[in-house]
């Protein structure tokens, strides 16, 4: 049986090594990026509210309101490549919601012609919980405690560092004292971004199809299987 194409398709490659150096300060330099990026998610979260009642009503999700979402995702996406979720390019990500063909990270989204009116009650927060942990593990998060010991009060707040931080310090240390992105190590960061990220298209309603299970590595998505037999060769036939 084939294996269709997942709608969500994520790109990355390393045009040149990146800078051994550039990556200490990109935080700053990211910082014009962060505050639009910021905005634009918060327009995002009102988008999805009208698209969650136009998918109910119409089964479909306006077209206009998918392109600027899909866009916002695109754009993280780029930004998070040329930061700390990659480190993959030292080339600046532009500020456009398009797809960008020449920029080194780029992200395709299938428009789906209609959507499931009962899946879009529960697919964004029941459904898709298994895959919530899985993204937690990946890129970790911050935590509370409260302290209820006998003489002791307060709130602590500590974070905890995921897989894809700490495979990007990985690379980082290897870039400074290398100069080189280690292919394997590259092509396992690329498979984190590239699940995380198919997992937050479908939490924000822009696909019906579940995210698959599995580590597609590398930077370009994986070619679908055939079903087609191979052709017979010279010497096949007796």
């Amino acid at each position: 049986m084939s294996e269709a194409v997942y709608p969500v398709r994520v790109r990355g490659h390393i045009e040149r090594p990146p800078s051994r150096g550039l990556w200490l300060v990109k935080w700053l330099l990211l910082i014009p990026h962060y505050i639009v990026l910021a905005v634009l998610w918060f327009v995002v979260g009102l988008v999805s509210i009208i698209a969650f009642f136009a998918i109910l009503i119409t089964a479909r999700y306006p077209k206009p309101l998918f392109d600027f979402t899909a866009g916002v995702l695109r754009w993280s996406w780029r930004v998070s490549y040329y930061g700390y979720s990659a480190l993959g390019t030292d080339r600046y990500p532009p500020f456009a919601l398009r797809d960008m063909p020449d920029y080194p990270a780029g992200l395709e989204i299938a428009y789906p012609q209609k959507l499931s009116r009962g899946l879009v009650l529960v697919k964004w927060w029941l459904l898709v919980l298994p895959q919530y942990a899985i993204v937690a593990a990946f890129t970790g998060g911050s935590y509370t405690v409260y302290q209820t010991a006998p003489g002791t009060t307060g709130v602590v707040n500590f974070g905890v560092p995921g897989l894809l931080s700490l495979l990007v310090l990985f690379a980082a240390v290897a870039l400074l004292f290398t100069g080189r992105y280690p292919g394997g190590l590259f092509a396992l960061v690329m498979g984190v971004n590239r699940w995380t990220l198919r997992v937050a298209g479908y939490a924000l309603l822009l696909t019906d199809t579940y995210p698959p299970f599995r580590m597609d590595l590398g930077g370009e998505e994986p070619e679908p299987a055939t079903d087609q037999m191979p052709a017979d060769t010279p010497g096949d036939q007796a």
